[in-house]
């Protein structure tokens, strides 16, 4: 496996963590309720943590010196590598849950299958993702179907989520030459044998929450190569502005 394919695929696990981090901790303050406000903070710092391992892990493979800190604030919005859906801006509470349900549900079996893989550093920080995610993964879900089967407000408010993000998961499933050459030095698994089991955890929560899953057109994929919405770039100015103010400083 080339390090330049490695590098790039630790670029994409540690962007999809690090924006769906910012987005989450934009709840801090702003639960609705102060356990969630706790829990949601917490899932934040868990993603940004596993950001910062898998974004140092890249720094490493590249051999150019940088750290996880110049991979965050000094690449700008070409540079990112994260799933388009996770740079959505944060909606209400119910657009945020399923979202987060949607990507947890495909991040652990992703996690799952580099955990087991032949990469023994990247192998290790998946296997304590995985342990985080199992959090995430079960808090969505039960948010999920409790707002799927709730009142009539909150089951419409999961549906409208569920119809607006679910085009985007297609980039789920979107492969190319760098997760080819991963999966070929036996690294990562391929979609191929992801997707099914995605489907079978998402439809029995969708079942219990009495949410229809959408048969809406998959969108247009590009985030893996730099093409994002107009929202990433928003959130960068705001998470780099410290650093770009002051390059150099050190706390």
């Amino acid at each position: 496996m080339a390090d330049e394919a490695l590098f790039e695929y630790l670029l994409r696990l540690g962007d999809d963590r690090l924006i769906l981090g910012h987005r989450n901790a934009e709840w801090c303050g702003h639960g609705p309720i102060i356990e969630e406000d706790i829990a949601l903070s917490n899932i934040a710092l868990d993603q940004i943590g596993a950001a910062q391992l898998f974004l140092t892990l890249a720094g490493q493979t590249e051999g150019k010196g940088r750290d996880a800190d110049q991979l965050v604030y000094w690449r700008d919005d070409l540079e990112f590598r994260n799933l388009q859906m996770l740079e959505l801006p944060r909606g209400d509470f119910a657009f945020t849950m399923v979202r987060q349900f949607l990507f947890s549900s495909w991040s652990h079996l992703v996690l799952e299958g580099l955990a087991a893989g032949e990469s023994g550093d990247l192998a290790g920080i998946a296997g304590k993702a995985l342990k985080e995610n199992r959090y995430h993964l079960r808090h969505a879900a039960e948010w999920v179907v409790r707002f799927g089967d709730g009142t009539e407000e909150s089951h419409q408010r999961a549906q409208a989520a569920l119809d607006e993000l679910w085009p985007w998961t297609a980039e789920f499933w979107y492969e190319d030459e760098v997760d080819r050459e991963v999966q070929a030095g036996g690294t990562a698994p391929s979609a191929a044998v992801l997707k099914p089991k995605w489907e079978v955890t998402v439809g029995e929560v969708f079942g219990r929450a009495t949410l229809k899953t959408p048969t809406t057109p998959m969108r247009m994929v590009g985030g893996r190569q730099g093409r994002h919405t107009e929202f990433l770039g928003r959130l960068l100015a705001e998470m780099q502005i410290v650093a770009r103010s002051h390059p150099g400083a050190t706390w």
